[in-house]
């Protein structure tokens, strides 16, 4: 079995003249013990050793992809796991996405993690459009995405969450009319051919929504959103055992975001 996380540990996992979180997100992802870890938000970790202290704590080896304007994103890997090659979509994201690829027992497994614009969602659907045409290219039937997607899912309805919001946070999913739900990134990939996992892998876990934020660290700009998303191509999707939402315990304190873990039927080769 090969397990997936990805979640955003809100810079760096540390707050400006705030705690230091740290050491809850390692908790976490230590009691987890994923095989592929996607993470975002990696304020400062592009320097200063941070990022491969922090693989060291979790046992695990590190990807990282420098962001164009934003905070950095990066794949780890656990052995024995192999890892075939890395690199970075090389297109002008907010933050960043990194494509690592593993060796399963069904072959090659292509891996992005990724963080879209939060802001926009014109630029969202954008980078929603890159970063479908970089899994085609990967080939391959396995491929998956993971990340922050900043974006709504389209099956489910959000009029009234949305309206709770302060209006400036309202904006950020809404189109240009300031009253339509922008749900375009998420629906891109989609009709890319990708499979929400979460649809396939929830099961009886008695979180039809699957919302990932706030936790009760903080998120002042959310109403209970499912913004953190697992992806994958028809291949992957068959091989999903379970999906769920960690939370309770540090990962409620941990970062703004839980994180989302799936379970795969795939073994290192």
């Amino acid at each position: 079995m090969l397990r997936v996380m990805t979640w955003n540990i809100r810079t760096g996992g540390r707050d400006r003249h705030g705690s230091d979180r740290r050491d809850l997100v390692v908790g976490v992802v230590s009691a987890q013990r994923p095989d592929v870890l996607a993470l975002q938000e990696l304020r400062g970790f592009d320097r200063g050793g941070l990022l491969d202290e922090f693989a060291g704590r979790v046992g695990m080896r590190p990807h990282l992809a420098r962001s164009w304007f934003g905070q950095p994103v990066a794949v780890l890997v656990r052995p024995p796991l192999r890892v075939l090659a890395t690199g970075r979509v090389r297109r002008p994201f907010h933050h960043a996405t990194a494509r690592v690829v593993v060796v399963t027992s069904a072959g090659s497994l292509a891996v992005f993690c990724t963080h879209l614009n939060p802001y926009s969602g014109g630029r969202r659907r954008m980078e929603a459009d890159w970063l479908a045409a970089a899994v085609r290219a990967a080939g391959g039937p396995l491929a998956l995405v993971a990340g922050d997607l900043n974006g709504l899912d389209p099956m489910v309805e959000h009029a009234d969450r949305l309206a709770a919001l302060p209006a400036h946070h309202r904006r950020r999913h809404l189109r240009r009319d300031n009253h339509t739900v922008d749900t375009r990134a998420v629906s891109r990939l989609l009709a890319a051919g990708l499979v929400d996992l979460w649809r396939v892998g929830a099961g009886d876990t008695g979180e039809a929504d699957g919302l990932t934020v706030p936790t009760r660290h903080g998120g002042a700009e959310f109403t209970g959103m499912r913004l953190d998303y697992l992806l994958g191509t028809a291949a992957v999707a068959e091989r999903v055992r379970r999906v769920r939402v960690v939370r309770g315990g540090e990962a409620d304190l941990a970062s703004d975001h839980y994180p989302v873990v799936a379970d795969l039927d795939l073994d290192p080769a």
